[in-house]
């Protein structure tokens, strides 16, 4: 539970608290307000922390310490991490706190944990894996007849992917084609673990009979700081490049730019997947901001919580793995980490790529697989077209729309 040290804790004015505590009882003899006082407490906070009123906030700040719990129930937890962000943005500690937790987690980071968690969120929920089935068939029919491959992974899967795809171009009616794979891999990732990632990742093509080359970019604070040139084209391939859960990781200003540099890598395909939230319209308004990141984050911590074990580790570590993004949208406000975590909805993004690429549409033998894989999860999940200005597909979580997907071709 975190400590607020900054403030006085014991609360120098009880009658407040009495009162406050008082109606809070009132509001959960009702059952359908008991299962949303986080939220409540947390929309107090925000507006209090919004509105500068330092006395509602120091008493709201405690009475959220003494209840959340990052290892409690779903209201607690949600609680918890927000609780860390709301008190981040209150003493302006936003940026150290996400620098420091970039810096613990590049430390930390070991291939067999990073590995087993990334593994048991794949068996327990389509959230990840939904994306790798989209991009692998939309990059496998825009690469079909190609003998030179070059794969440009702008991505956070670490590689979970491509062996997938190595197996489907190992069973190619044709001569099985040369693959290069280059991965951008940011501050954070654990540079000891993309080594052994490619390790293996040479060792399983190798075992599949496809010629591999492996390279890493790496050291970047943020994905702006690409140059085209690092990519190392080479003439006679067939590029594609893949984004999953990387725009967002980009400046907000730099994204067009971004999307510019991606066109002059004139590739055969860009797939490009993102979780449906908008943090970005909404960035001068912190309390709709807030909002919008309350939605998106409390939903999620609902699907985690259906879909593993109450005691799960691998649990605990996605869920605090959001941490570093909630004090970001909430908390930074500088250049540096203020932006890399303001995700954009679907129709926000094929604004921006259509500036440079047209989208394709997801053949029937993709969708088909997509709905395959829903097949394998519990109930709950959903395959929903893009209307209107947006492309691609939607996965939805109990009708609520949670990843986005798409294509795009010059």
């Amino acid at each position: 539970m975190m400590m607020l040290s900054t403030y006085n804790m014991q609360n120098p004015h009880p009658h407040y608290h009495q009162t406050f505590a008082g109606c809070l009882e009132l509001e959960l003899d009702d059952p359908n307000a008991a299962e949303r006082w986080a939220a409540e407490l947390l929309r107090e906070c925000a507006t209090a922390i919004s509105e500068n009123d330092s006395g509602k906030l120091h008493h709201l700040l405690w009475m959220l310490n003494e209840l959340a719990s990052p290892y409690g129930d779903c209201e607690q937890k949600v609680a918890s991490y927000f609780l860390q962000a709301l008190f981040c943005k209150a003493t302006e500690l936003g940026e150290h706190c996400y620098k420091t937790s970039l810096a613990v987690a590049e430390r930390c980071h070991s291939f067999e944990w990073t590995r087993k968690v990334i593994l048991k969120f794949q068996e327990a929920s389509p959230w990840t894996t939904f994306g790798h089935v989209a991009s692998n068939g939309a990059i496998l029919e825009a690469f079909e007849g190609e003998a030179k491959l070059h794969i440009i992974d702008i991505s956070n899967t670490y590689c979970t992917q491509w062996p997938t795809l190595l197996e489907a171009l190992a069973t190619r009616s044709d001569d099985t084609p040369h693959l290069r794979l280059t991965v951008v891999a940011t501050v954070g990732m654990g540079g000891s673990v993309m080594d052994e990632i490619g390790l293996r990742m040479e060792k399983f093509a190798r075992l599949m009979g496809v010629p591999f080359q492996f390279h890493v970019i790496r050291n970047l604070t943020r994905l702006d700081e690409l140059k085209y040139e690092e990519f190392g084209l080479r003439e006679g391939e067939a590029v594609a490049v893949n984004c999953v859960g990387a725009l967002r990781r980009v400046s907000v200003e730099e994204r067009d730019a971004f999307v510019g540099m991606l066109s002059r890598l004139r590739p055969r395909v860009v797939t490009v997947v993102e979780e449906e939230a908008d943090f970005t319209s909404c960035k001068g308004e912190f309390v709709s901001c807030f909002e919008e990141c309350l939605r998106f984050y409390t939903m999620y911590f609902e699907m985690l919580e259906e879909s593993f074990t109450p005691t799960s580790n691998e649990r605990l570590a996605l869920e605090r793995e959001c941490s570093k993004s909630i004090v970001s949208v909430l908390a930074c406000d500088g250049h540096e980490s203020g932006d890399c975590e303001r995700r954009e909805k679907g129709r926000q993004w094929c604004e921006r790529l259509m500036e440079s690429f047209s989208p394709s549409t997801f053949s029937d033998d993709v969708v088909d697989d997509l709905k395959a894989l829903l097949r394998r999860y519990r109930a709950g999940w959903s395959l929903v077209p893009a209307e209107g200005v947006a492309s691609g597909l939607y996965l939805t979580w109990k009708q609520e729309p949670a990843m986005w997907a798409c294509a795009w071709k010059p």
